[in-house]
């Protein structure tokens, strides 16, 4: 019984995992609001080290399509440019000198259609790690009924795994709706 609970446990751990990681890739997906973490996938050559954006500036957004960054060193302006153009985020970096600062520009209907497909890839990314997680979880316990764990213990185990696997589908399905509506909303 112990070792059934402890399957279970860690394909739940492992279906919240998948949880996480698709809430933080829905992050990075913009829906027309400024936002730091629009550059969180930027990374900074910082004295011969890739370093994230956030760690060598102030990152701000002032009004809704304005994000603002302020570099602790000055000499750096230029090297954080450069460094927001090879993200290819689509993003046209100013600098006055003191700050850099991005104009985000609003989402035209096509962005936002190839936003809304690359938020359903994410969120079937996410369906795929779940169902991985079902079938390690299945797979366990094959091996714990031929070991001599009861069949019926062994079934019971099986429908909770996958009573866990349709209620975490059906959060991902929540939270893809949410951003669907999020990224379509004008």
């Amino acid at each position: 019984m112990e070792e059934i609970e402890f399957i279970l446990d860690s394909t739940k751990e492992s279906m919240l995992g998948s949880i996480a990681h698709l809430e933080k890739e829905f992050l990075n997906i913009r829906a027309g609001k400024a936002s730091p973490q629009m550059l969180g996938s930027v990374f900074v050559d910082y004295y011969g080290s890739q370093t994230p954006l956030s760690q060598v500036s102030n990152v701000n957004v002032p009004d809704a399509r304005t994000i603002t960054i302020q570099p602790y060193e000055k000499n750096m302006l230029h090297t954080i440019e450069k460094a927001i153009m090879i993200a290819n985020l689509g993003f046209n970096p100013m600098n006055n000198g003191e700050n850099i600062i991005i104009n985000v520009p609003a989402l035209t209907e096509e962005r936002r259609r190839d936003l809304v497909k690359q938020a359903k890839a994410e969120a079937e990314d996410a369906k795929i790690g779940i169902r991985n997680a079902r079938k390690d979880a299945n797979t366990d316990i094959k091996k714990l009924e031929k070991e001599g764990t009861s069949e019926d213990i062994c079934k019971t185990a099986e429908d909770d795994v996958q009573k866990l696997t349709d209620s975490f589908i059906k959060k991902i399905e929540e939270h893809l709706m949410l951003k669907e509506a999020e990224i379509m909303k004008v």
